[in-house]
């Protein structure tokens, strides 16, 4: 090979590596792109948080008019939030900047426990607990 057909590949390698790794970012992007300002979202902005409803959602509302969040852990001290549910929401979270959330974001089904109809489900022979026979 010649030292210019060298040159070509290389540089057609590091083009293609530049627009897939581009196109990874755009995607990325997207996904991380949905915040919340805790800031100054209405009670129902913040109710598209996962897990939020719109009693959460008052809570937040009211802590932030005594006092400013200054970090996204402060969130923590609203009742109803401790750390699991802030560790699922913090992808989302920001103290300054625009809302970009419009719907209610929903979690994946892997993070959830089993499907309650199957948990309920009892053999037809089963005695209830303290019933002996």
């Amino acid at each position: 090979m010649t030292a210019s057909r060298i040159r070509a590949a290389c540089l057609a390698l590091l083009l293609c590596t530049g627009l897939s790794a581009l196109a990874f970012a755009e995607d990325a992007e997207k996904e991380s792109g949905k915040k919340v300002n805790i800031n100054t979202a209405t009670a129902a902005e913040l109710a598209y948080l996962p897990r939020v409803g719109a009693k959460v959602a008052d809570r937040i509302v009211e802590r932030r008019k005594e006092k400013r969040f200054t970090r996204p852990e402060e969130l923590m001290e609203v009742k109803g939030i401790g750390e699991k549910l802030y560790a699922s929401l913090k992808p989302y979270l920001a103290v300054s900047g625009p809302t970009t959330i419009h719907a209610k974001v929903r979690l994946s089904t892997s993070s959830r426990r089993s499907s309650p109809s199957a948990a309920s489900e009892k053999p037809t022979n089963a005695v209830p607990a303290g019933k002996g026979r």
